[in-house]
Protein backbone atom coordinates (compact mmCIF):
# COMPACT_ATOMS: atom_id res chain seq x y z
CA UNK A 1 0.00 0.00 0.00
CA UNK A 2 2.66 2.51 0.78
CA UNK A 3 4.35 2.02 -2.54
CA UNK A 4 0.68 2.75 -4.62
CA UNK A 5 0.47 6.01 -1.71
CA UNK A 6 2.74 9.01 -3.61
CA UNK A 7 0.86 7.81 -7.15
CA UNK A 8 -2.47 8.00 -5.55
CA UNK A 9 -1.48 11.48 -4.29
CA UNK A 10 -0.41 12.99 -7.65
CA UNK A 11 -3.77 11.63 -8.91
CA UNK A 12 -5.69 13.57 -6.25
CA UNK A 13 -3.80 17.05 -7.07
CA UNK A 14 -4.29 16.81 -10.42
CA UNK A 15 -7.96 16.40 -9.99
CA UNK A 16 -7.87 19.50 -7.92
CA UNK A 17 -6.67 21.50 -10.22
CA UNK A 18 -9.04 20.05 -13.20
CA UNK A 19 -12.03 21.13 -11.07
CA UNK A 20 -10.43 24.45 -9.79
CA UNK A 21 -12.16 27.32 -11.10
CA UNK A 22 -10.44 29.14 -14.35
CA UNK A 23 -10.24 32.41 -12.50
CA UNK A 24 -7.89 30.44 -9.81
CA UNK A 25 -5.80 28.63 -12.90
CA UNK A 26 -4.97 31.78 -14.81
CA UNK A 27 -5.40 35.12 -13.64
CA UNK A 28 -6.18 38.04 -15.83
CA UNK A 29 -4.47 40.46 -17.26
CA UNK A 30 -0.42 38.78 -16.60
CA UNK A 31 0.95 40.85 -19.07
CA UNK A 32 0.70 44.40 -21.15
CA UNK A 33 -3.04 45.39 -23.18
CA UNK A 34 -3.19 46.66 -26.62
CA UNK A 35 -5.87 49.32 -27.08
CA UNK A 36 -6.20 49.87 -30.70
CA UNK A 37 -7.33 53.31 -31.39
CA UNK A 38 -8.25 53.20 -35.57
CA UNK A 39 -7.05 56.96 -36.01
CA UNK A 40 -4.33 58.94 -36.04
CA UNK A 41 -2.71 60.84 -32.50
CA UNK A 42 -4.17 63.85 -31.27
CA UNK A 43 -7.68 62.90 -32.36
CA UNK A 44 -10.58 63.21 -30.41
CA UNK A 45 -10.89 59.34 -30.21
CA UNK A 46 -6.71 59.49 -29.18
CA UNK A 47 -7.48 61.75 -26.58
CA UNK A 48 -10.02 59.77 -24.81
CA UNK A 49 -7.74 56.68 -24.75
CA UNK A 50 -5.13 58.39 -23.64
CA UNK A 51 -6.81 59.97 -20.78
CA UNK A 52 -8.23 56.65 -19.35
CA UNK A 53 -5.09 54.81 -19.85
CA UNK A 54 -3.40 55.62 -17.01
CA UNK A 55 -6.10 54.97 -14.61
CA UNK A 56 -7.24 51.98 -16.29
CA UNK A 57 -3.67 50.93 -15.91
CA UNK A 58 -3.77 50.92 -12.13
CA UNK A 59 -6.88 49.23 -11.57
CA UNK A 60 -6.09 46.40 -14.18
CA UNK A 61 -2.76 45.97 -12.87
CA UNK A 62 -1.32 45.91 -15.81
CA UNK A 63 0.01 48.32 -18.49
CA UNK A 64 -2.20 50.29 -21.68
CA UNK A 65 -0.35 50.41 -24.77
CA UNK A 66 -2.19 52.98 -27.09
CA UNK A 67 -1.88 51.59 -31.04
CA UNK A 68 -2.54 53.88 -33.42
CA UNK A 69 -3.93 52.65 -36.50
CA UNK A 70 -5.47 54.92 -38.32
CA UNK A 71 -6.87 54.98 -42.18
CA UNK A 72 -9.59 54.64 -44.38
CA UNK A 73 -11.75 56.28 -41.87
CA UNK A 74 -10.98 53.51 -38.58
CA UNK A 75 -11.50 50.79 -40.70
CA UNK A 76 -8.04 49.41 -40.91
CA UNK A 77 -7.39 49.45 -36.73
CA UNK A 78 -10.50 48.23 -36.63
CA UNK A 79 -9.78 45.33 -38.95
CA UNK A 80 -6.86 44.61 -36.72
CA UNK A 81 -8.52 44.10 -33.82
CA UNK A 82 -11.14 42.01 -34.91
CA UNK A 83 -8.69 39.34 -36.38
CA UNK A 84 -6.62 39.65 -32.82
CA UNK A 85 -6.39 36.10 -30.67
CA UNK A 86 -9.47 36.78 -28.57
CA UNK A 87 -7.76 36.49 -25.52
CA UNK A 88 -8.13 39.88 -23.57
CA UNK A 89 -4.79 41.78 -24.55
CA UNK A 90 -6.22 43.18 -27.74
CA UNK A 91 -9.37 46.26 -27.25
CA UNK A 92 -10.32 48.40 -29.23
CA UNK A 93 -11.67 51.73 -28.63
CA UNK A 94 -14.50 53.30 -31.12
CA UNK A 95 -16.70 55.82 -32.26
CA UNK A 96 -19.92 56.00 -33.40
CA UNK A 97 -18.83 56.59 -36.93
CA UNK A 98 -18.35 52.58 -36.71
CA UNK A 99 -22.27 52.01 -37.11
CA UNK A 100 -22.90 54.53 -40.22
CA UNK A 101 -19.57 52.94 -42.09
CA UNK A 102 -21.42 49.24 -41.81
CA UNK A 103 -23.49 51.58 -44.34
CA UNK A 104 -21.21 53.70 -45.68
CA UNK A 105 -18.25 50.78 -47.30
CA UNK A 106 -20.00 48.39 -49.26
CA UNK A 107 -17.17 45.74 -48.67
CA UNK A 108 -16.15 45.93 -45.17
CA UNK A 109 -13.22 43.03 -43.90
CA UNK A 110 -15.52 42.39 -40.63
CA UNK A 111 -18.81 42.51 -39.85
CA UNK A 112 -19.17 44.70 -36.44
CA UNK A 113 -21.93 42.49 -34.96
CA UNK A 114 -20.36 39.08 -35.23
CA UNK A 115 -16.41 39.66 -35.14
CA UNK A 116 -16.89 42.30 -31.52
CA UNK A 117 -17.62 41.80 -28.23
CA UNK A 118 -19.03 45.12 -26.98
CA UNK A 119 -17.36 45.81 -23.81
CA UNK A 120 -19.12 49.69 -22.44
CA UNK A 121 -20.06 52.97 -24.07
CA UNK A 122 -17.73 54.99 -21.97
CA UNK A 123 -19.37 58.61 -23.32
CA UNK A 124 -21.46 60.15 -25.38
CA UNK A 125 -21.62 63.75 -26.62
CA UNK A 126 -24.63 65.42 -28.23
CA UNK A 127 -23.83 67.82 -31.32
CA UNK A 128 -24.74 71.88 -31.76
CA UNK A 129 -26.43 73.28 -34.16
CA UNK A 130 -24.55 76.45 -35.09
CA UNK A 131 -25.13 79.16 -37.83
CA UNK A 132 -22.71 81.87 -39.00
CA UNK A 133 -24.04 84.98 -36.98
CA UNK A 134 -25.18 86.56 -40.10
CA UNK A 135 -27.88 83.98 -40.33
CA UNK A 136 -31.24 85.49 -39.58
CA UNK A 137 -32.86 82.76 -37.72
CA UNK A 138 -32.35 82.53 -33.69
CA UNK A 139 -34.11 78.68 -33.52
CA UNK A 140 -34.23 76.12 -35.46
CA UNK A 141 -38.02 76.34 -36.77
CA UNK A 142 -36.89 80.10 -38.10
CA UNK A 143 -33.71 77.85 -40.01
CA UNK A 144 -36.08 75.80 -41.44
CA UNK A 145 -37.99 78.35 -42.54
CA UNK A 146 -35.39 80.44 -43.81
CA UNK A 147 -34.48 77.36 -45.59
CA UNK A 148 -37.94 76.90 -47.03
CA UNK A 149 -37.75 80.19 -48.71
CA UNK A 150 -37.80 80.84 -52.30
CA UNK A 151 -34.14 81.28 -53.75
CA UNK A 152 -32.19 80.13 -50.16
CA UNK A 153 -28.54 78.77 -50.51
CA UNK A 154 -27.37 77.50 -47.59
CA UNK A 155 -24.63 75.58 -47.38
CA UNK A 156 -23.46 73.42 -44.48
CA UNK A 157 -19.94 71.80 -43.39
CA UNK A 158 -19.17 68.63 -41.99
CA UNK A 159 -15.52 66.83 -40.73
CA UNK A 160 -16.04 64.03 -43.85
CA UNK A 161 -18.25 62.24 -45.99
CA UNK A 162 -19.93 59.95 -43.95
CA UNK A 163 -19.08 61.89 -40.66
CA UNK A 164 -21.76 61.89 -37.71
CA UNK A 165 -21.91 65.40 -38.76
CA UNK A 166 -22.49 64.59 -42.18
CA UNK A 167 -25.57 62.54 -41.56
CA UNK A 168 -26.92 64.50 -38.40
CA UNK A 169 -27.30 67.13 -41.52
CA UNK A 170 -29.15 64.43 -43.56
CA UNK A 171 -31.13 64.29 -40.78
CA UNK A 172 -32.08 67.71 -40.82
CA UNK A 173 -32.75 67.36 -44.11
CA UNK A 174 -35.14 64.42 -44.47
CA UNK A 175 -36.85 65.76 -41.34
CA UNK A 176 -37.23 69.15 -42.12
CA UNK A 177 -37.95 68.49 -45.70
CA UNK A 178 -35.63 70.87 -46.75
CA UNK A 179 -32.48 71.07 -49.10
CA UNK A 180 -28.95 72.50 -47.99
CA UNK A 181 -25.99 72.07 -49.71
CA UNK A 182 -22.73 69.79 -47.92
CA UNK A 183 -19.46 70.83 -48.15
CA UNK A 184 -17.00 67.89 -46.69
CA UNK A 185 -13.76 69.59 -44.96
CA UNK A 186 -10.92 66.97 -43.62
CA UNK A 187 -11.55 67.77 -40.29
CA UNK A 188 -13.59 69.49 -37.72
CA UNK A 189 -11.10 72.33 -37.32
CA UNK A 190 -11.18 73.68 -40.93
CA UNK A 191 -14.81 73.20 -41.24
CA UNK A 192 -15.45 75.39 -38.20
CA UNK A 193 -13.01 77.89 -39.24
CA UNK A 194 -14.73 78.25 -42.35
CA UNK A 195 -17.86 78.75 -40.64
CA UNK A 196 -16.81 81.51 -38.93
CA UNK A 197 -15.30 83.33 -42.11
CA UNK A 198 -19.22 82.48 -43.36
CA UNK A 199 -17.65 80.44 -46.52
CA UNK A 200 -20.65 78.00 -45.38
CA UNK A 201 -23.84 78.99 -43.31
CA UNK A 202 -24.55 75.98 -40.57
CA UNK A 203 -23.32 72.63 -39.01
CA UNK A 204 -23.11 70.25 -36.31
CA UNK A 205 -20.26 70.12 -34.71
CA UNK A 206 -18.85 68.89 -31.49
CA UNK A 207 -19.36 70.77 -28.27
CA UNK A 208 -15.79 70.65 -27.35
CA UNK A 209 -15.13 72.32 -31.22
CA UNK A 210 -17.52 75.07 -31.90
CA UNK A 211 -19.54 76.13 -27.49
CA UNK A 212 -15.92 78.38 -27.25
CA UNK A 213 -16.69 80.31 -30.08
CA UNK A 214 -20.34 80.47 -29.41
CA UNK A 215 -19.93 81.90 -26.05
CA UNK A 216 -17.29 84.48 -27.89
CA UNK A 217 -20.20 85.34 -30.32
CA UNK A 218 -18.48 84.11 -33.15
CA UNK A 219 -21.24 81.48 -34.18
CA UNK A 220 -24.50 80.80 -32.91
CA UNK A 221 -26.14 77.92 -31.51
CA UNK A 222 -29.35 76.68 -32.40
CA UNK A 223 -30.23 72.97 -30.52
CA UNK A 224 -28.42 69.81 -29.69
CA UNK A 225 -29.63 66.52 -30.79
CA UNK A 226 -29.50 64.74 -28.19
CA UNK A 227 -32.96 62.96 -26.54
CA UNK A 228 -32.58 65.61 -23.75
CA UNK A 229 -30.71 69.07 -22.60
CA UNK A 230 -26.96 68.56 -22.94
CA UNK A 231 -25.50 69.34 -19.09
CA UNK A 232 -22.90 71.84 -20.99
CA UNK A 233 -25.40 73.73 -22.47
CA UNK A 234 -29.13 73.62 -20.94
CA UNK A 235 -29.81 76.62 -21.96
CA UNK A 236 -29.89 75.44 -26.00
CA UNK A 237 -33.46 72.70 -26.57
CA UNK A 238 -33.11 70.21 -28.19
CA UNK A 239 -34.30 69.08 -32.13
CA UNK A 240 -37.18 66.95 -30.25
CA UNK A 241 -38.40 70.60 -28.21
CA UNK A 242 -37.76 72.34 -31.74
CA UNK A 243 -40.44 70.32 -33.36
CA UNK A 244 -38.45 67.38 -35.00
CA UNK A 245 -39.50 64.09 -33.51
CA UNK A 246 -37.55 61.71 -33.18
CA UNK A 247 -34.63 63.76 -34.31
CA UNK A 248 -31.31 62.28 -31.96
CA UNK A 249 -28.07 61.61 -32.59
CA UNK A 250 -25.16 61.23 -30.64
CA UNK A 251 -21.16 60.78 -31.04
CA UNK A 252 -20.26 58.26 -28.40
CA UNK A 253 -16.56 56.45 -27.61
CA UNK A 254 -16.75 52.72 -26.27
CA UNK A 255 -14.93 50.00 -25.70
CA UNK A 256 -14.69 46.30 -28.12
CA UNK A 257 -12.92 43.27 -27.86
CA UNK A 258 -12.32 40.66 -30.55
CA UNK A 259 -15.67 38.19 -30.62
CA UNK A 260 -14.82 35.17 -28.93
CA UNK A 261 -13.54 37.16 -25.97
CA UNK A 262 -14.17 35.35 -22.48
CA UNK A 263 -17.22 36.68 -20.78
CA UNK A 264 -15.17 37.04 -17.48
CA UNK A 265 -12.62 39.44 -19.48
CA UNK A 266 -15.30 41.60 -20.58
CA UNK A 267 -17.24 42.25 -17.72
CA UNK A 268 -13.89 42.46 -15.86
CA UNK A 269 -12.72 45.31 -18.39
CA UNK A 270 -15.96 46.68 -17.82
CA UNK A 271 -16.00 46.81 -14.31
CA UNK A 272 -12.73 48.70 -14.07
CA UNK A 273 -12.86 51.07 -17.19
CA UNK A 274 -16.43 52.68 -15.30
CA UNK A 275 -14.85 53.02 -12.39
CA UNK A 276 -12.26 54.82 -14.19
CA UNK A 277 -14.40 57.32 -16.23
CA UNK A 278 -16.58 57.85 -12.84
CA UNK A 279 -13.22 59.24 -11.08
CA UNK A 280 -13.96 63.04 -9.86
CA UNK A 281 -10.92 64.51 -12.24
CA UNK A 282 -12.09 61.93 -15.11
CA UNK A 283 -15.39 63.23 -15.50
CA UNK A 284 -14.02 66.83 -15.14
CA UNK A 285 -12.32 65.83 -18.17
CA UNK A 286 -15.49 64.50 -20.40
CA UNK A 287 -17.10 66.97 -18.79
CA UNK A 288 -14.60 69.75 -20.31
CA UNK A 289 -15.08 68.34 -23.59
CA UNK A 290 -18.53 68.28 -23.57
CA UNK A 291 -19.11 64.88 -22.91
CA UNK A 292 -21.93 62.76 -20.93
CA UNK A 293 -20.36 59.83 -18.81
CA UNK A 294 -22.33 56.73 -19.14
CA UNK A 295 -20.58 53.40 -18.82
CA UNK A 296 -22.85 51.01 -20.09
CA UNK A 297 -22.85 47.06 -19.43
CA UNK A 298 -22.03 45.12 -22.70
CA UNK A 299 -25.48 44.09 -22.50
CA UNK A 300 -26.77 47.35 -22.96
CA UNK A 301 -23.57 48.35 -25.61
CA UNK A 302 -24.77 45.75 -27.70
CA UNK A 303 -28.28 47.19 -28.16
CA UNK A 304 -27.10 50.40 -29.29
CA UNK A 305 -24.50 49.48 -31.28
CA UNK A 306 -27.06 47.36 -33.43
CA UNK A 307 -30.12 50.06 -32.99
CA UNK A 308 -27.67 52.46 -34.85
CA UNK A 309 -26.32 50.53 -37.81
CA UNK A 310 -30.59 50.19 -38.11
CA UNK A 311 -30.72 53.67 -37.79
CA UNK A 312 -28.19 54.83 -39.91
CA UNK A 313 -28.96 52.33 -43.10
CA UNK A 314 -31.48 54.33 -44.33
CA UNK A 315 -29.83 57.78 -43.64
CA UNK A 316 -26.64 57.11 -45.07
CA UNK A 317 -28.77 55.76 -48.55
CA UNK A 318 -30.92 59.11 -48.64
CA UNK A 319 -27.72 60.87 -48.19
CA UNK A 320 -26.19 59.32 -51.13
CA UNK A 321 -22.91 59.78 -49.31
CA UNK A 322 -19.78 58.35 -50.56
CA UNK A 323 -16.07 57.34 -48.73
CA UNK A 324 -13.87 60.07 -48.51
Amino acid sequence: MVLFRPRRVGVLVAAALLAAPPALATAYPTKPIRLIVPFPPGGGTDVIARAIAPRLTQYLGQPIVIDNRGGANSNIGTDLAAKAPPDGYTLLMVTANLTINVSLYKNLPFDVVRDFAPITELAASAFVLVTHPTVKANNVRELIELAKAPGARLNYASNGNGSPAHIAAEMLKTHAKIDVTHVPYKGSGPAVTDLMGNHVQMMFGSMASTLPYVKAGRLKALGVTSAKRATAAPELPTMIESGLKGFEITTWYGMFAPRATAMPIVRRVQAEAVKTINEPDLRQFFAGQGLEVVGSTPEAYAALVKAEIAKFADVVKASGAKPD
